[in-house]
C-alpha cells in the first residue's frame, strides 16, 4: 500500500511546483496531464501532476476555487541544522505568512512546519524543568532557533 498526499490548488499548480522545485533541490515532476478543449479548466493548463519533494511523492490538481488548504494539515520538514532550518524557512515564507513554533503558510496557502531535529531531543529531556523551558522558548519563536532552544534547555 502507498499513501500519497493529494494537494488541491485553485489554478496555480505550475507555479507551486516551480516554487517548490527551487527550494527542494531533489524535486522532480514524475508526470502531468493538461486540460483539453472539453475543460473544465482552460485548454493547455496543467490539470494534475505527480511530483516529488524531499523524496516524498505528491499529487497536485488545479481543481478551482471550491476548496482551500487549512493549517489542520501541514507538511513537516525535519532539518538537521540551523542552516537547513533557515534555508527552508526563508524560502517558503517568501510571499507567505509566518506562524508560531516553526509553522508558516506559504504563498499558495499550504502550511509547513520547519523543525530542527534537535527539538525532539531537547523536548524529551527527563528533567521536566528543562523540557518546560524549551517549550516556553519555542512558544515565543516564529522561526525556530536551535541555539535559543539549547540555551533554554541548559537554563
Amino acid at each position: 500500500m502507498k499513501i500519497t498526499p493529494f494537494l488541491w490548488f485553485d489554478d496555480n499548480l505550475d507555479a507551486a511546483i516551480a516554487f517548490y522545485r527551487d527550494i527542494f533541490g531533489d524535486a522532480a515532476v514524475l508526470n502531468e496531464s493538461r486540460y483539453g478543449d472539453a475543460g473544465p479548466g482552460p485548454a493547455g493548463q496543467i490539470m494534475m501532476a505527480t511530483f516529488t519533494l524531499g523524496g516524498q511523492e505528491f499529487m497536485g490538481l488545479n481543481g478551482g476555487p471550491q476548496y482551500h488548504f487549512t493549517p489542520a494539515i501541514s507538511l513537516f520538514i525535519s532539518c538537521k541544522d540551523q542552516a537547513e532550518v533557515d534555508h527552508h524557512w526563508y524560502s517558503l515564507i517568501n510571499g507567505g505568512t509566518p506562524g508560531r513554533c516553526g509553522w508558516l503558510v506559504d504563498r499558495f496557502g499550504l502550511s509547513w512546519q520547519v523543525v530542527p531535529e534537535a527539538l525532539g531531543r531537547l523536548m524529551s529531556s527527563p528533567d521536566p524543568a528543562r523540557s518546560g523551558r524549551v517549550m516556553q522558548a519555542m512558544l515565543e519563536m516564529s522561526r525556530l532557533d536551535i541555539a535559543g532552544l539549547q540555551a533554554a534547555h541548559d537554563g
